[in-house]
């Protein structure tokens, strides 16, 4: 008896290995397009978009790559949400540890490939999951067991957040001045006291000069100007931030129709928008502010009175600006003036005009959140300057989680091999078909230093069998030496990891590749039809 067909006409279905194959090859074919990016030897990837204007971005950042494909093969889109967690869980990934987005598509493509070849050999998905499982257990226990916490001793935590920060930028555009960024980046973390809030932290892109004229500084900056006629300096503010319309001396009645029979009835509507216009002024003078910022326009009359009453009037501040001058001053956004009392005002020392390069700018010195400061950084185009703050931005999230969980790790491809060591033995020790998938996850840990060691044009082979070979002894520090192009001591190069990153890097990509290896049927919907209404 012939079986009816379940789905539409244009549905497609793809069952057992075909389906399989499928989501490995996707999955794989993303991996191989991340993995030269990584390392500090990794390349730089060029995207361009298709919409208007054709905006290129120069990046190596894994997170930004994957949000930026349009992927159609399906078992990639899964690979593109589980695994490389971009567009939405990618950026979580980036903003909760900030960095090791790389790492985790590589380690979950790796583990994959290996799995392919299991699946190959007639073991079965579920028994490589189950081997995989054990596994990332024993690797997680082992990176536990190694892993050193020196919060104690503020000089030496001081001297570990350094070389995180500089481990962290030397795969990236800032790798050339690493040190003075590592030092900006932890001055900027250690204001924050403990706190994962990066919101205190503003970073300010000014084009021109060098990355080496970037630097921080303590209190908040906006990038606007002061208006003519308005005080330039201004000591023991009190700051009033709003988002309100302060455009209306102008006549503007939409969609009705005015009809007046001389020009004098103009006069007196305008002259009524204008009085309304002044009362309002009024209403935010009588909040005892001597600066007002607003989100919206401030047109030439309220700005003149506002003049006259000696008050600094900021217009246009862009949201993200204002939200975060909210937070560092003390106030809150205010959109209605009617019960000064209930307005939450904001505070500082001192507001005054700075000159950074050929652009003036407002610097809001002595803000009532003590922790908030701003990183400026200077660069040769615009390309350079959104690849910095992404790098710097990875810096900082790392740092910051540190500062909560401050266990440190060795670099280099160092963890890893510690990492394959334990789970082989453990491949050793457990019977049945289980121990081929954890062998499998060893070879999978150790494509990572091994891939570092290619993309900086190194023999990967020889220095992977060295590698292993040191590693023999449990007291080793041995890891791949980019510089001098063999394997070195990470403790006394300063090459140190966060363990958070390196935990959510070993989870995440074990999660991601199991979800993948349980896929035994990919079903695509038709496509929705238009109906053709004229």
């Amino acid at each position: 008896m012939a079986v009816e067909r379940l789905l539409k006409d244009e549905a497609t279905e793809e069952k057992g290995d075909r389906a399989r194959m499928a989501s490995f090859v996707g999955a794989m074919a993303i991996t191989d397009l991340v993995k030269t990016t990584l390392g500090p030897k990794g390349m730089d990837k060029i995207l361009q978009s298709t919409g208007r204007g054709h905006n290129v971005t120069v990046t190596n950042d894994g997170a930004t790559i994957l949000k930026s494909l349009h992927i159609d093969n399906p078992s990639a889109k899964k690979k593109r949400t589980s695994l490389t967690l971009a567009p939405d869980i990618s950026k979580v990934q980036d903003d909760e540890v900030g960095d090791g987005t790389t790492s985790v598509v590589v380690l979950a493509g790796e583990l994959l490939r290996e799995a392919e070849k299991l699946v190959n050999q007639k073991i079965h998905p579920m028994t490589i999951i189950a081997g995989y499982r054990l596994a990332a257990e024993c690797a997680r226990n082992a990176l536990l067991q190694k892993a050193k916490d020196n919060k104690q001793d503020p000089d030496k935590f001081k001297s570990d957040l350094m070389k995180i920060a500089m481990t962290t930028l030397s795969s990236k555009i800032l790798s050339q001045d690493k040190e003075q960024f590592a030092k900006l980046a932890v001055d900027a973390v250690l204001r924050l006291k403990g706190s994962t809030n990066l919101e205190s932290i503003h970073i300010i892109k000014k084009a021109g000069g060098s990355l080496k004229d970037s630097f921080l500084d303590e209190g908040f900056i906006l990038d606007k100007k002061i208006g003519i006629g308005q005080p330039k300096r201004i000591e023991s503010a009190k700051i009033l931030v709003a988002n309100t319309a302060m455009d209306t001396d102008k006549v503007k009645i939409y969609g009705a129709r005015v009809r007046v029979d001389s020009m004098a009835k103009v006069a007196e509507i305008e002259g009524a928008e204008k009085e309304k216009m002044r009362e309002k002024v009024q209403k935010i003078i009588a909040h005892g502010v001597n600066c007002f910022v607003n989100r919206q326009l401030i047109y030439n009359f309220p700005e003149e009175l506002f003049a006259d009453a000696g008050i600094l009037a900021i217009e246009h501040a862009d949201f993200e600006g204002i939200e975060r001058l909210a937070l560092v001053t003390g106030g809150e956004i205010a959109s209605t003036f009617d019960n000064p009392e209930s307005v939450k005002l904001g505070h500082c020392k001192l507001i005054e005009e700075i000159m950074i390069g050929e652009d003036k700018l407002i610097h809001f010195s002595g803000v009532e959140m003590g922790q908030a400061c701003t990183i400026v950084l200077r660069g040769a185009s615009s390309h350079v300057l959104d690849e910095a703050e992404r790098s710097l931005h990875d810096a900082l999230c790392v740092l910051s989680q540190t500062m909560n969980d401050s266990r440190v790790l060795l670099g280099g491809g160092w963890p890893e091999m510690v990492m394959a060591k334990e789970v082989d033995d453990l491949a050793r020790k457990t019977p049945g078909k289980k121990s081929h998938a954890i062998e499998a996850f060893s070879r999978a840990l150790q494509a990572i230093p091994t891939i570092i060691a290619e993309n900086a044009g190194l023999d990967s082979a020889e220095m992977i069998s060295q590698l292993r070979a040191e590693h023999h002894n449990d007291t080793t520090n041995a890891g791949i030496d980019i510089i001098s192009g063999g394997v070195g001591d990470m403790e006394k190069l300063g090459i140190s990891e966060s363990f958070k990153v390196k935990q959510a890097v070993l989870l995440s990509a074990t999660e991601a590749a199991e979800m993948i290896l349980r896929v035994d049927e990919i079903i695509t919907c038709a496509p929705r039809k238009r109906d053709n209404r004229m």
